[in-house]
């Protein structure tokens, strides 16, 4: 990934050097997330000595863990969506099949009312940086991917292009929706968001909707 680490692999104040450079990656990732996902951030103008400045570490420790700035862009948005991914997919798996669609929803704008940091990052569509578009796409395939498994295992029907389809439209959608909550284009709290969306999503249940 990234070039050898240049620090001694000695420990150094009880801590050792593997800790060391970990607690060092965890530090740039989270002063990222402090500056892609501020308000109106401009990722174009970001930059290693920013970064660096913002967690506090010497530039040369950029180095151990990133190649360059794009794979630290693309390491923070990775690193965004993991947790995201986790915790909507503990909050379906603990819920009953009838309510999964709302405990989905509930759980990304819980997530992102807690830290408006990761729904920009993910939603705004002010964050015009290529890696992180690209980044964008890349989980939205694959977030439509797991919407269209669940659709199968749910009804019971076998994998097709109706499926698909509704699965990106669902995507899609919801990503629309949310970035346009974020803005203040849409004007529901949260509660009636989760409703909106969990009953538009409901509709989409309907087995008729994916037959030949």
């Amino acid at each position: 990934m990234a070039n050898a680490p240049t620090t001694s692999a000695r420990p150094y104040g009880g801590v050792d050097a593997a800790d060391r450079l970990a607690a060092r990656r965890a530090r740039l990732l989270e002063a990222g997330l402090d500056l892609l996902g501020a308000d109106r951030a401009d990722a174009a103008e970001l930059t290693v000595r920013g970064v660096c400045r913002q967690a506090g570490v010497a530039a040369r420790y950029f180095y151990e863990s990133f190649a360059d700035k794009d794979e630290f862009v693309a390491a923070v948005f990775d690193w965004v969506i993991a947790d995201l991914a986790a915790t909507t997919q503990a909050a379906v798996a603990a819920a009953p099949p009838a309510e999964q669609t709302r405990a989905l929803i509930t759980d990304i704008l819980r997530t992102i009312g807690g830290d408006p940091r990761v729904g920009r990052l993910l939603f705004s569509a002010h964050l015009t940086n290529a890696v992180i578009v690209r980044k964008r796409v890349e989980s939205s395939a694959l977030f439509a991917m797991l919407s269209g498994r669940h659709v199968e295992n749910a009804l019971r029907m076998p994998e097709n292009d109706r499926i698909k389809a509704a699965a990106h439209f669902v995507v899609g959608g919801v990503a629309q929706t949310i970035g346009a909550w974020l803005t203040g284009e849409v004007r529901l709290d949260a509660d009636q968001l989760v409703d909106q969306l969990a009953s538009l999503l409901d509709e989409l249940a309907d087995p008729g909707l994916y037959r030949d």
